[in-house]
């Protein structure tokens, strides 16, 4: 990876992430790999977001500066934590004064996130936003009656749209992610940026590991993520219980959520339990050998704006079996490195699954084409070059707030 700046040009940026680690999803996985990639570019890479506990701090982690605002425990989720509107607001403002940034990238509209944005505005620093949300992550966690739901996705985005209309612009890590704000009523500028991915981290353990044992007896197929509702989990233990494939199966399930507890229980009732193996949070060596001894990963998310989780398994040179729904499409070649399945239909998955695990020559031949594609279209560097040039086109408006749109080199 470069160690210079776009244009030679060292800026002071601030990202502010509402989820950072050691929260664990891919919002918090991407501000993490944003902000060390711009600081190992030479940037001044400053974070501000919610700490772990009810203490502000601040030092320096992975050469970047991170600002960690006072936030408490919220009902919704065992991780999740919130700050109130007053505090978000007064901390942002002193921050952002002392800080001086060049530009300021949020990655919510919520809390934290909310503050910087309205504190960048009434400064003039120039404002990007960073859409990694939908409606369905929230119904997960709050319990919101089937009826209401419609009306509670309005009000949600109009509270999204609300606010990222005060950027100069707005990004989202797809395609479908930008077509999704279009729908919901956003008119500003908005293009696509991948999160980006460190491929040759994942490629490089995972031909360290099959070098070791290049056929194993046992098919693993490996799940990452939250383990929470949208991720539909369910589907993926009931397709384990229908494979016909006569080899030996596994399914490695790596994170925790508000599911845990049923899915084991579900699993115990489909008698699959003994090829079950929930693996809870993991550190970063061990998540690169889940993803190194997979044959296949599957995700039946119906609400992915992009997925990280598959561009990591893709980049381990592992096929993937994914839900035709969201975003996840533009991470599928039909037949080339993997299969998309009608989501919810888990006779449909079974069949996608026993497909590829058939024989490894179609495992390693479709784990090389997701390994090609993720590289060509998703390499971290080049997504860093790109969150480079927007910055800068921003910062030639110099008031900070007007709406830019990209010259139609940086937009597609």
């Amino acid at each position: 990876m470069t160690s210079q700046p776009f244009g030679g040009d060292r800026l002071r940026i601030v990202i502010g992430a509402v989820m950072y680690p050691p929260e664990v999803n891919g919002a918090a996985n991407f501000g993490h790999r944003l902000a060390t990639g711009l600081a190992r570019r030479g940037h001044d890479v400053h974070v501000i977001c919610h700490s772990v506990d009810r203490q502000e701090s601040t030092r320096v982690e992975d050469g970047v500066t991170v600002h960690r605002v006072a936030s408490y425990r919220t009902p919704a989720h065992p991780t999740f934590r919130a700050c109130p509107p007053w505090q978000a607001s007064s901390v942002a403002d002193r921050l952002l004064r002392e800080i001086q940034p060049d530009i300021v990238h949020v990655q919510s509209h919520f809390f934290i996130g909310r503050g910087l944005i309205n504190a960048a505005r009434r400064q003039g620093i120039g404002l990007i936003a960073t859409n990694h949300f939908m409606p369905e992550n929230i119904f997960g966690y709050v319990r919101i009656p089937r009826a209401l739901q419609k009306a509670g996705a309005w009000l949600l985005w109009h509270n999204l749209i609300k606010h990222y209309g005060k950027a100069q612009l707005v990004t989202a890590p797809t395609p479908r992610a930008v077509q999704l704000l279009q729908e919901n009523g956003f008119a500003k500028p908005a293009v696509p940026v991948s999160c980006g991915i460190d491929v040759d981290l994942y490629r490089s353990r995972a031909h360290e590991v099959r070098k070791q044992d290049p056929d194993p007896s046992t098919r693993t197929i490996l799940f990452v993520g939250r383990l929470d509702e949208e991720k539909h989990i369910d589907d993926l233990l009931r397709a384990m219980a229908l494979l016909k494939t006569t080899r030996a199966t596994r399914l490695e399930i790596v994170g925790d959520g508000s599911c845990r507890e049923p899915l084991g229980e579900l699993a115990a009732e489909l008698g699959i339990e003994d090829r079950v193996h929930f693996a809870g949070l993991v550190d970063e060596q061990e998540l690169l050998d889940a993803y190194a001894r997979a044959d296949l990963f599957c995700m039946p998310s119906i609400a992915e704006l992009q997925s990280l989780a598959t561009m990591e398994a893709m980049s381990a040179v592992t096929p993937v079996v994914l839900a035709d729904a969201m975003a996840l499409p533009h991470l599928v070649e039909a037949g080339k490195n993997g299969w998309l399945y009608p989501p919810r239909d888990v006779h449909a998955l079974a069949h996608a699954i026993d497909d590829v695990i058939a024989d490894r020559d179609t495992i390693d031949r479709m784990g090389a084409a997701g390994e090609r594609l993720v590289s060509r279209k998703h390499d971290i560097d080049a997504v860093l070059g790109r969150f480079e040039s927007i910055y800068r086109h921003a910062l030639a408006h110099d008031d900070g707030v007007t709406p830019v749109e990209l010259p139609a080199e940086l937009a597609s």
